[in-house]
């Protein structure tokens, strides 16, 4: 077993990183949802989904 994790052990750190980033990602945007923010960044005047995306006094 130990032979196994010093033979991965830079795929183990690789994925544990990209785990976190991932996490901090969701996290990030659940945290914008929950303020109002939009995600897309972008003015909704020209947007397709604009009446279905956000609130009506945006």
């Amino acid at each position: 077993m130990l032979t196994w994790l010093t033979a991965n052990l830079a795929n183990i750190l690789i994925v544990l990183a990209l785990v976190a980033l991932v996490a901090v990602i969701i996290a990030t945007m659940i945290r914008d949802k929950k303020k109002g923010r939009s995600s897309c960044g972008a003015g909704c005047a020209h947007c397709a989904m604009r009446g279905s995306c956000h609130n009506k006094s945006d």
